[in-house]
């Protein structure tokens, strides 16, 4: 064949080809720019990129324990269940907590019965008080003004024992006089030398003189007797006014007896407070019977059956919570130059076929060996430096695990941005 020939044959076929590459040339180029530049976008991101395997998920893990002992009579749950929280776990037999707050609850009603006949008896021993002391202080005043009176009387009578015995004399007095007057006119009438009817008067006078002598001793008499009543009233008197001050003195320990009472209304009070709360204790143990959950979670490693005997602090199982997981990662001191809090963290997970997104949110206060059981001491022997590992809590962003696959313990590998901006 012609060269010529075959060179006109295949010119179609070029210039197929040209119009099929020449319109999608454009694209591929426009591609291909957007690969190169992607790539040198994550190379750039990625150069500043810290990273390590020595981490794993973290969360919170709960020791469910009983509070109070007993015997287990149910089990709610079983191993690797999700509970709510609030939901009763395990219950134990509660009658003899039952029995303490029945208990519980009639001493306090003793102690309130008490509490308030203690407090009804203070008003009563105030105001009987208060009338004791006005009582025996009246008592007092009158007795003393009887003792006056009968001192009074003593010297009354005495003065009238002296004006009688002045009487008395003088009667006497005049008796004699009369008397020896009789015996002058006696020898006179024998003589007639004066009149039968003068003597006579004479006599007479003499038997009234001696009439009135004789009354006037008997009123000195009186007079003593008078005395001796007058004393003998005195002397009540002052018995009955001792007495009324010992009443007064008797009367004045009253606000003694009050504070005792208000004493003894206190300590009744007070062993009302102690019984109030010694059925709150024992309320709450019967309720401690009931173990519930704290929060939210799934439990793990249960250790507890029915009919198992079990003591105040012995632990169940462990409630473990997926809502709230974290990464610890133990990066080397080295690795923390520019590590912040804040800075993007892309994270992959071993058991996961995917990376979580999170964002570092805090450095340990010291390094993992310081919170070992036997931390290195260095200044024991000959020093070898070791590279130590600091301890960073990772965060992840929310709303990427809804279905609570991570689990604490889990290994991942975190790879924290240090060159991108918080």
């Amino acid at each position: 064949m012609d060269p010529k020939l075959k060179a006109v044959d295949n010119e179609p076929e070029e210039q197929a080809e040209k119009k099929r590459f020449g319109g999608r040339g454009p694209v591929l180029a426009i591609a291909a720019v957007v690969i190169v530049l992607g790539v040198v976008i994550y190379m750039w991101l990625t150069a500043g990129g810290v990273s390590t395997d020595d981490a794993q998920i973290d969360g919170h893990i709960t020791q469910v324990a009983a509070r109070v002992g007993g015997t287990v009579v149910k089990v709610n749950v079983k191993e690797n269940q999700f509970v709510e929280a609030g939901t009763v776990l395990v219950e134990l037999d509660p009658r003899d907590y039952q029995v303490a707050v029945d208990r519980a609850r009639a001493e306090l009603a003793d102690a309130q019965a008490n509490a308030a006949g203690a407090a009804t008896g203070i008003p009563l021993t105030q105001v009987s008080t208060e009338t004791g002391v006005r009582t025996a202080s009246g008592g007092v005043e009158e007795a003393q003004a009887g003792v006056g009176i009968a001192d009074r009387q003593v010297e009354a009578a005495r003065a009238q024992l002296v004006a009688t015995q002045a009487r008395q004399r003088e009667k006497e007095a005049t008796a004699v006089k009369a008397t020896r007057d009789v015996e002058r006119f006696k020898g006179l009438v024998a003589k007639d030398e004066i009149a039968q009817q003068q003597y006579d008067a004479a006599v007479s006078t003499a038997e009234s003189a001696r009439a009135s002598a004789d009354a006037a001793q008997s009123d000195i008499h009186a007079a003593e007797a008078a005395i001796a009543v007058a004393e003998q009233r005195a002397r009540q008197a002052r018995g009955t006014a001792a007495q009324a001050q010992a009443a007064l003195q008797a009367s004045q320990t009253g606000p003694e007896q009050l504070r005792v009472t208000k004493a003894r209304a206190d300590v009744a009070n007070a062993r009302v407070q102690q019984f109030t709360a010694a059925l709150a204790q024992a309320e709450l143990n019967l309720q401690r019977t009931q173990i519930k959950a704290p929060s939210s979670g799934v439990v793990s490693r249960k250790t507890v059956e029915v009919g198992q005997v079990v003591q105040p602090g012995q632990p169940f199982f462990a409630l473990v919570s997926l809502e709230d997981v974290w990464v610890t990662a133990n990066f080397k001191e080295t690795q923390l130059r520019r590590m912040q809090p804040g800075q993007p963290v892309t994270i992959s997970v071993d058991g996961l076929d995917r990376e979580f997104k999170g964002r570092v949110d805090s450095l340990a206060a010291a390094t993992g060996a310081k919170f070992s059981l036997l931390p290195p001491e260095n200044a024991s022997g000959n020093y070898v430096k070791v590279v130590q590992r600091v301890p960073v809590k990772i965060v992840l962003e929310p709303g990427q695990d809804p279905d609570h696959r991570l689990r604490p313990g889990m290994s991942v590998a975190p790879t924290v941005h240090t060159n991108a901006s918080r």
